[in-house]
């Protein structure tokens, strides 16, 4: 395993407060496992938990993209359980509009978030991952991680870039022991997009209508969505304990369907552009 399973796991979560991050750290309480959850608010996060038992509970609210923030959050989440043995970076928020329509301030504060957060996070737990010699990073990406649609421009180039930053961290921080795994939700029922957790672009044209009705489409879906939160929680305690399986794992029928269509697309088109691409070699 990648960390002892005969005690209480020790989880860093960030993103906590609502949506999977919420359903995550319930079940780990529910379960006996001790957990620094991270937050732009405790109290909302203590809350939402209700009267789950909070015993094992350290709620840190913390600006994920402040480096010092985070260092400290790792910090005091150590010297309260001891160590750190799985992070999930979930931390994150959707966002909808045409490319042309996205302006710059949206791109440095998504990229901030779910790339600068996430890399703050990784740079502050692995020091003590690599003296222990296990540990397990896990980051929550999309299947618009592998795929895109018109109108998640934005979102996408989020998370394409934490999908490649996981998979070279994989492979540097192997021989330390440490499992680096990345999750690709399809639509769970949460409040993913509600206004809480989904902006849009704010200087919108009448040239994209295709985009105002998939935007308007999506603001009526919560309370559709196929997965279930609390099995997608379940389902990352499996990955977090299993010693082998995908680096990359989907979550609900409509990712692993969807990325098995890319995947079979992607090497279409590989082997039609085979011919050109062995072309450009020197011929020696």
């Amino acid at each position: 395993m990648t960390y002892p399973t005969d005690r209480p796991a020790v989880w860093f979560v960030t993103g906590t407060s609502r949506g999977l991050g919420r359903a995550l750290v319930t079940h780990l309480l529910e379960r006996g496992d001790h957990v620094a959850a991270t937050t732009r608010s405790t109290d909302r996060l203590l809350t939402a938990l209700g009267d789950v038992d909070t015993t094992n509970l350290l709620p840190l609210q913390v600006t994920l993209t402040d480096e010092a923030d985070v260092t400290d959050a790792m910090a005091e989440a150590t010297s309260r359980f001891g160590r750190i043995d799985v992070v999930v970076n979930n931390a994150g928020y959707g966002y909808l509009g045409a490319v042309e329509e996205t302006s710059s301030t949206d791109v440095t504060q998504m990229l901030d978030v779910q790339v600068g957060g996430t890399w703050n996070v990784i740079r502050a737990v692995l020091p003590q991952m690599r003296a222990a010699q296990s540990g397990h990073v896990i980051t929550v990406s999309s299947i618009l991680g592998v795929l895109s649609f018109p109108g998640w421009g934005l979102y996408c180039a989020a998370k394409y870039a934490v999908e490649g930053l996981s998979e070279s961290l994989a492979a540097e921080v192997a021989e330390f022991g440490i499992r680096v795994s990345i999750v690709e939700p399809g639509y769970f029922d949460t409040d993913f997009l509600t206004d809480n957790s989904l902006a849009v672009a704010g200087d919108v044209s009448d040239a994209y209508p295709a985009i105002r009705e998939m935007i308007s489409a999506h603001k009526q879906m919560p309370g559709t969505q196929p997965g279930d939160p609390k099995k997608a929680a379940a389902a990352l305690v499996t990955i977090a304990t299993t010693d082998t399986g995908p680096m990359r794992q989907q979550l609900g029928s409509d990712s692993s369907s969807l990325a098995e269509g890319k995947a079979d697309s992607l090497k279409a088109s590989i082997l039609e552009g085979r011919e050109l691409a062995r072309s450009t070699d020197y011929v020696r």
